[in-house]
């Protein structure tokens, strides 16, 4: 079964107001205690799935989930246990899931492949009950779960408000908080759950979060508060060269939301990592590339979206800037044997924090409806121009890479404006071709995206230090070790601009694929 929801961290002042609408008269409170298996080494968690055995009202479930399209659907596989037998399994500590039940998904082969050690008298045999001894729960979640249903003309939908925590399997003391809410379509309309969806989230400042519970157990094992800063994957990019552009262009959008998203659930639930912010950067600075070259692609793309991501890919960049001066920039120059330079009031001092720009509710808004759109379908969608997808990306990288070409000859010479148009092409025609590259023979798009690599970073280091400029110089106001930084970097620009140059020209000999 393929269960279609969306799950939202709920601020805390927003829980009493959020609670009156949740219980109602028709509402359900259920206590909820669920035991999570997997192998020491989380063979099941590193093959997207989580294995769980939990109490529901009366009922003792046993369920298989996988990943499904890594934003709102996921697989789920739900076997009702007998409830004598788990009482008995539990008395006796020896509460284990029945892996018989999954005979078609081979999750004893996977999870026998576990690096995990078995006892002298384990040794691997033809004993199903082989992979049950490399299993053990690893943690627990206790949960009281508030529901209601929520029905309308074009379907019905399941609120559940959960609020409990996660525990250690071998360390009651070593707990997670757990607060947040889900939306589940019961049946009916896709539409429907993003309308509810939409609706909720406006009145209540909800923020998307795609973390599981199984995945804050897993964070607590390790010791962790946020999982790592996500980065593009390509791998899930996959189509046939023939696909149209309605469908080529919801396949690329849903490729930018797998990075967006858990990077935004990071930062709304509070990380300050420096990594998360880049890599949401790059994963809008993506989206947006996607969205301005084949808008043509679609005629159900909101043209609204582009200025909300603009807004907030600037947003997030103050801050950016801002930290690259203190994690990067300036211990540059101290190795240098440059003064020091503090900068940690400016950063301080910025209004709208990373949390603040994507808790707002436009931005939210915006995240729910690419998410909406991915899901629609393609066959009802009509593109502005004739042809597949192939056809029509053909003309957009050509197009850039003469634009880029030609800059090369005079980019050392081109204002800092100018320049950095060129820079922002170069990104655009290298996220292009990635995006294309499922069309094309591997072994072509990597040579020619091996071209423009180093151009790219040369040009960003430029970029930072354009940037770093401009900001010392403001700083000589108020502190003249900062006059260090302003020779340093005038005297590094023309050289910088012309090695920058050099490496655009070599794009002109790059092997095109198209």
């Amino acid at each position: 079964m393929q269960e279609i929801e969306l799950k939202f961290l709920v601020p805390e002042y927003k829980v009493d107001s959020l609670m009156r609408q949740a219980k109602i008269k028709s509402s359900n409170t259920t206590q909820l205690a669920a035991h999570y298996y997997d192998t020491a080494d989380n063979t099941l968690a590193q093959s997207g799935m989580a294995l769980r055995i939990r109490k529901e009202g009366d009922t003792w479930v046993q369920t298989l989930k996988s990943n499904g399209d890594g934003m709102a659907s996921r697989g789920e596989q739900n076997n009702i246990l007998d409830e004598a037998q788990v009482n008995e399994a539990i008395k006796t500590d020896s509460l284990y899931p029945d892996l018989s039940v999954y005979e078609d998904l081979d999750i004893e082969k996977i999870i026998l492949s576990s690096n995990q050690e078995l006892s002298s008298d384990q040794k691997l045999s033809s004993d199903p009950e082989q992979s049950s001894d490399k299993l053990k729960c690893i943690y627990i979640t206790d949960i009281e779960r508030t529901t209601r249903l929520i029905k309308g003309d074009s379907g019905l939908i399941e609120m559940a408000y959960d609020e409990g925590s996660v525990i250690h399997g071998e360390d009651s003391q070593i707990s997670k908080p757990i607060l947040e809410l889900e939306f589940e379509l019961i049946e009916g309309d896709v539409s429907f759950l993003f309308d509810v969806a939409k609706t909720w989230a406006r009145r209540y400042n909800l923020c998307l979060s795609t973390v599981t519970k199984a995945e804050r157990g897993g964070l607590m094992l390790a010791g962790k508060d946020h999982a790592d800063a996500t980065k593009s994957d390509l791998k899930k990019l996959a189509f046939d060269k023939n696909i149209s552009q309605p469908q080529f262009i919801r396949a690329v959008v849903h490729n930018c939301m797998l990075q967006i998203l858990p990077n935004v659930s990071a930062i709304a639930a509070g990380s300050t990592d420096g990594n998360h912010v880049h890599q949401l950067r790059v994963g809008i600075r993506r989206l947006r590339t996607a969205l301005k070259f084949f808008s043509e692609f679609s005629s159900q793309l909101n043209p609204e979206w582009g200025p909300i991501l603009k807004q907030t890919f600037g947003l997030l960049g103050e801050y950016r800037d801002r930290e690259i001066l203190e994690v990067k920039t300036q211990p540059m120059l101290e190795a240098l044997d440059g003064p020091h330079v503090d900068w940690s009031a400016e950063r301080e001092s910025i209004k709208i924090k990373p949390i603040d720009a994507l808790r707002a509710p436009d931005f939210q808004i915006t995240l729910l409806e690419l998410i909406e759109y991915t899901m629609s379908p393609a066959k009802k969608d009509k593109p502005l121009n004739q042809g597949n997808a192939k056809q029509q990306t053909v003309k957009i990288l050509e197009s850039l890479y003469k634009k880029i070409s030609k800059a090369s000859e005079k980019f050392a010479s081109l204002d800092i404006e100018a320049q950095h148009d060129v820079r922002k092409r170069l990104k655009s025609l290298r996220y292009i071709s990635e995006f294309v590259s499922p069309m094309y023979k591997k072994k072509k798009t990597k040579a020619f995206l091996q071209y423009l690599e180093p151009a790219q970073e040369l040009l960003g280091e430029y970029n930072d230090d354009i940037v770093g400029q401009y900001f010392y110089r403001q700083k000589t106001e108020s502190d003249p070790a900062a006059w260090f930084a302003v020779g340093y970097f005038s005297a590094q620009e023309s050289h910088a601009a012309l090695e920058c140059a050099e490496s655009l020209k070599l794009i002109k000999n790059a092997p095109k694929f198209w």
